[in-house]
């Protein structure tokens, strides 16, 4: 515990901040995606959108990535590089958007439908959009890591997905990753207690077949070893006495996501401290 930060209620205010303007940036993206486009027209449209609204876009060169977005297509679990691809009808395509504003980040994610989804498309991408709503509904001080990963990886294997181990969410704040690893997968009762001021994301990568992984000769983008299908969504967490507020949580519904009912259960309950 001693390598977690606890953040001060004014950190949290600009963590907040940063939150919202990823989460703003990430409702505009569902807004302009479409058939036709590519996915390095998302990553203008990000990087733009993100410098007008005065932030950065961390992703760009954090570690030699040389985009400004993750944009992670049908097979790719995640850190996609955006570039020529054109997006197809029926395809997913998850956006990972971060942004950094007066030195704080602000990480989210979602899986968006081009067009009308397979049923199999659908299946991993509400999956997924149900596990994040789940780990979320177990924060609370004094709940522990493990608590958060057994309520995912309990839902998605009970719905015939894998949820991927290899990477995890992450606790952040003027760094882009820090102490804890957020895994989702896990057991109830085991792993790190959680406390008041924690700040982390919750990140499930879920597979709708097999858990295991392949990276490309690029070192970043993340494939499916059996070429299945994934699906991801990402908030951001800050652990408070009564539960947790969601620092990236959407003022109104994502456009070319959040198109099949209600799902703002427990995120939109979770949104006040």
């Amino acid at each position: 515990m001693s390598n977690v930060s606890i953040k001060t209620l004014k950190e949290v205010e600009g963590l907040r901040a940063a939150g919202q303007m990823a989460a703003e940036t990430l409702i505009a993206v569902g807004e302009i995606l479409r058939p036709g486009m590519t996915t390095e027209d998302i990553n203008t449209f990000v990087h733009e959108d993100t410098v007008r609204r005065g932030g950065w876009p961390a992703p760009l060169n954090y570690h030699g990535f040389p985009k400004s977005v993750c944009t992670s297509v049908n097979d790719v679990v995640c850190h996609g590089i955006p570039g020529p691809r054109v997006l197809e009808p029926g395809d997913i395509i998850n956006v990972d958007v971060t942004t950094i504003y007066n030195g704080f980040y602000g990480d989210t994610s979602a899986t968006f439908y081009i067009g009308k989804p397979s049923n199999e498309a659908k299946h991993v991408t509400e999956v997924s959009r149900r596990c994040l709503e789940l780990g979320i509904a177990q924060v609370r001080e004094g709940a522990r890591l493990g608590d958060i990963g057994a309520a995912i990886q309990e839902f998605a294997e009970g719905e015939g997905c894998s949820v991927v181990r290899a990477f995890v969410g992450h606790g952040i704040g003027r760094q882009f990753h820090e102490p804890p690893q957020v895994s989702h997968v896990g057991k109830r009762g085991q792993g790190m207690r959680l406390r008041a001021g924690m700040v982390f994301t919750i990140e499930p990568m879920i597979n709708l077949g097999g858990y295991e992984v392949e990276i490309l000769d690029d070192k970043w983008t993340v494939l499916t070893a059996d070429r299945s299908l994934s699906a991801q969504f990402e908030h951001q967490i800050v652990v408070t006495k009564n539960g947790c507020e969601v620092l990236t949580r959407r003022s109104r519904k994502l456009p070319n996501s959040e198109i099949f009912g209600d799902v703002f259960s427990i995120a939109a309950a979770a949104g006040t401290p």
